[in-house]
């Protein structure tokens, strides 16, 4: 059988009591006590029950992490962040990948309320908020990350995507592009990011008169070398000489399609993606892309969260953090700009 608090108290000669403000670190030990019931419950292998923990300090020591697609390196490098900062407070984290679809973002929700996590962070957009609803409404501490729902009162951490969004449009017309295309996914930064997009041409008086050059499409490599080919394949004076993915996937996407297309990345088009994540230093040629602050924003939703943990009643606060152009190798000039 498991051993018990009650087998550590006897071998360690102490009260349960005792054991139990070891455990909490809480009430007034003496260090010598404090270092036998520690060496105690090791001797023993004693695994305190999470939900007797949960039941006296109302915490377990869990936070639930929920993420449309754990494929997309962004959200992977998103959950690797969180769970560094959860272990350096010595919590655990669950991680659920929601695909965004809201019936399973429901399960997911039930399941982590089950397991009575002490909160949140939320980085699958559902559809439907009356989910966050509820879950605000009963005082469940979450965060939402990488979006956020302006008409409900949750704390967040985003990165400003409409200036991502304009900063990328604005530097590939630096380098002479006149004929651009967007390819956005279903998020709602992606929202924002083609909105940027749309306003640093309308700005720099350039127009965008070919809905071909616009696509709007999940965040997967395929759909990116789907949308490419589409862009691709129009007649030379109006398919675009610069792409925007408003993520790295779908950017790396347009470059396997451009190379079997024939052309040359960046002489024949230039290509940026949106996150900068790890992809976008591996591929050949490298990836110029907006990058996020990812390791500030992961530290800031648990801050938050930390937060709203500690005291429900803390007002809701939202964080916008500033993107960054990083460029590497493939944009470059215009085809019609170069020597």
């Amino acid at each position: 059988m498991k051993p018990t608090i009650y087998d550590v108290a006897r071998e360690a000669g102490v009260s349960i009591a005792t054991v139990s403000k070891v455990l909490n670190n809480n009430g007034r030990i003496s260090d010598k006590t404090r270092d036998k019931v520690n060496q105690v419950m090791e001797e023993l292998n004693y695994q305190p029950s999470l939900v007797a923990s949960a039941l006296t300090s109302r915490r377990t020591g869990t936070i639930g992490l929920m993420i449309p697609d754990i494929a997309n390196p962004f959200f992977a490098e998103t959950a690797r962040g969180i769970e560094d900062y959860a272990q350096q407070q010595g919590s655990d984290l669950i991680v659920c990948s929601t695909d965004r679809d809201d019936e399973k973002a429901a399960r997911y929700t039930s399941l982590l309320l089950r397991k009575r996590v002490d909160g949140l962070i939320i980085a699958s957009h559902t559809g439907k908020t009356d989910m966050i609803r509820r879950l605000l409404a009963d005082r469940v501490p979450l965060v939402l990350f990488s979006a956020e729902i302006r008409s409900l009162e949750s704390s967040s951490v985003t990165v400003d995507d409409y200036k991502g969004g304009y900063q990328a449009t604005e530097y590939l017309l630096s380098l002479g592009h006149r004929k651009l295309g967007i390819i956005s996914d279903n998020l709602p930064g992606s929202k924002l990011r083609a909105e940027g997009f749309l306003d640093a041409l309308r700005d720099a008086d350039v127009p965008f008169d070919n809905p071909a050059n616009l696509t709007h499409t999940s965040a997967t490599l395929e759909n990116g070398r789907r949308a490419a080919a589409a862009m691709l394949g129009q007649a030379e004076e109006l398919r675009p000489t610069a792409i925007f993915a408003c993520n790295d996937l779908l950017a790396i996407g347009v470059l396997k399609e451009a190379r079997s297309a024939g052309l040359s990345i960046p002489r024949d088009l230039s290509v940026v993606g949106f996150d900068n994540t790890v992809l976008a230093e591996i591929c050949h040629p490298t990836l110029t892309s907006i990058a996020q602050p990812l390791r500030e924003m992961t530290e800031q939703a648990m801050i938050l969260l930390n937060e709203s943990i500690d005291n429900p009643d803390s007002p809701r606060r939202k964080i916008m953090l500033m993107p960054e152009l990083v460029i590497r190798h493939s944009t470059g000039p215009a085809p019609e700009d170069q020597p």
